[in-house]
């Protein structure tokens, strides 16, 4: 079991490293700057991320009465944004991949400074109080290892050597898809029992009105043409575990019952998340087509 588990972390560990490599292969200089630079998006982006969500969670938590451990459980994962599966969740929308990846390691970098104190109010108010401690600077390297550097390296490839960097672009995709499967197995089977015992609950419709929730916040708040909105409305729909699964273990000694209602809450998250992206693909991809037939026109004879 215990191999088992390393090799799911370790194809975790490669989702992650080529869907930000693949981000950053895909991206361009003037299209990041563009996003960096834009002050009311990423003020609204953090507004959606560090405030409105969290309380989302606990408003959901309190309107479902949900019991004590999946009440903490989606406090914890609405409290920590920046999830890497955002970045994925870009592609497979077929989104503004730079905006969503520049701005989920925003997300991640400032949310492994704001996520104790967050979770620590909400429990605290709601009458739950463990005091969760998490070694910030841990949670920042974690953010640059996993995610600023590759994006950086795919993103200096891009620019310096684009030959190079629209050669591998393919290879990369495919791997960080191949993966991102291989991670939604893992989680399932590895989860398997938890969710099960949870069926009937409202822990499972807690997570999936969170996330779908989170993706009408993210769109909405969000600035610039639709692509990019509908990008930031998946980025803020996808919570980061790592900080969550750091909490449990350290405030609430890795709690099975929190530790189930965790795995429930992500995955009835990503059950949200994924068709919402799937059917904006949809919808691009056939407006694309037509845009190209009216472009081309009729045909001479026709």
């Amino acid at each position: 079991m215990d191999a088992l588990h390393l090799l799911f972390n370790g194809i975790t560990v490669v989702f992650i490293a080529a869907t930000m490599f693949a981000a950053g292969l895909g991206a361009t200089m003037p299209a990041l700057r563009a996003i960096v630079t834009d002050i009311p998006l990423l003020l609204l982006a953090l507004l959606a991320n560090m405030i409105i969500v969290p309380l989302l969670g606990w408003g959901i938590g309190e309107l479902l009465g949900l019991p004590e451990a999946p009440f903490i459980a989606l406090v914890l994962v609405s409290s920590s944004p920046g999830g890497p599966f955002g970045a994925k969740l870009a592609m497979v929308q077929a989104g503004d991949v730079p905006a969503g990846a520049a701005t989920q390691v925003l997300l991640a970098t400032a949310g492994s400074l704001t996520f104790a104190p967050t979770v620590n109010i909400i429990l605290t108010t709601a009458d739950l109080g463990t005091g969760v401690s998490l070694d910030v600077w841990t949670l920042v390297r974690t953010v640059a290892l996993l995610q600023l550097v590759p994006f950086a390296v795919g993103l200096l490839l891009r620019q310096y050597a684009t030959s190079t960097a629209r050669s591998w672009h393919p290879t990369a995709t495919m791997i960080s898809n191949v993966t991102f499967l291989l991670v939604l197995v893992g989680m399932l089977v590895g989860n398997w029992q938890d969710v099960v015992a949870l069926l009937g609950s409202r822990t499972l419709l807690a997570g999936f009105v969170l996330s779908a929730a989170a993706f009408a916040a993210g769109t909405l708040l969000a600035t610039g043409p639709p692509a990019r909105r509908t990008t930031l409305g998946g980025v803020t729909a996808v919570r980061n575990a790592g900080p969550a699964l750091a909490a449990i273990g350290l405030a609430f000694h890795n709690e099975p019952a929190i530790l189930g209602g965790l795995a429930a809450v992500l995955l009835s998250g990503l059950a949200a998340a994924l068709p919402i992206a799937a059917v904006l693909h949809g919808r691009r991809t056939t407006a694309t087509a037509a845009d190209r037939h009216s472009h081309d026109g009729p045909q001479p004879g026709a």
